[in-house]
């Protein structure tokens, strides 16, 4: 008798196909290339339509931005800590991530990391581009771990559909 059979019948469980993440919870961050492309992707698809949005809609155009600079840039800021931490807590990546098959992870369990490691990794990733440290911890960690993924215990890893 086949398998699919005694499955149907309840003689045996159904095989279920675990996640990468889940049986090798240790897995190592995705290349950088990959995490770079969908960082790029992410600045066009949420970054972008967000400084348009504020300048143009809601501070009127670029001399009302310009007079208002600093409450300009908070809502910019505000929009853009937001919008990420909703893409991170719901599906585990932002559109540039889900482009490339990239998935936010906690290392340690294979899951969706917590508000608080989401918060910490948005913090440490705008800490790390602005410094020149920052942007070099990648190339000197053995698994490619940047410094907002060290700090965070995070990390985006690759996992093909």
């Amino acid at each position: 008798m086949g398998r699919w059979r005694k499955v149907k019948q309840g003689k045996i469980e159904p095989q279920k196909k675990e996640d990468e993440q889940t049986s090798n919870p240790t897995r190592s961050c995705a290349p950088i290339t990959l995490r770079l492309k969908a960082f790029l992707t992410d600045t066009f698809m949420i970054t972008m339509p967000i400084f348009y949005i504020v300048i143009y809609l809601i501070m009127g155009d670029r001399e009302g931005f310009q007079a208002h600079m600093g409450e300009g840039w908070l809502i910019i800021l505000i929009l853009h800590i937001s919008i990420t931490l909703i893409f991170w807590k719901l599906k585990a990546q932002t559109p540039g991530m889900k482009a490339y098959d990239l998935y936010l992870i906690d290392p340690q369990t294979g899951e969706k990391p917590g508000m608080v490691k989401l918060i910490l990794r948005y913090v440490m990733l705008q800490t790390s581009i602005l410094s020149f440290f920052g942007l070099f911890v990648p190339f000197m960690m053995r698994k490619r771990e940047g410094l907002h993924d060290l700090i965070s215990g995070s990390c985006i890893v690759y996992r093909p559909e």
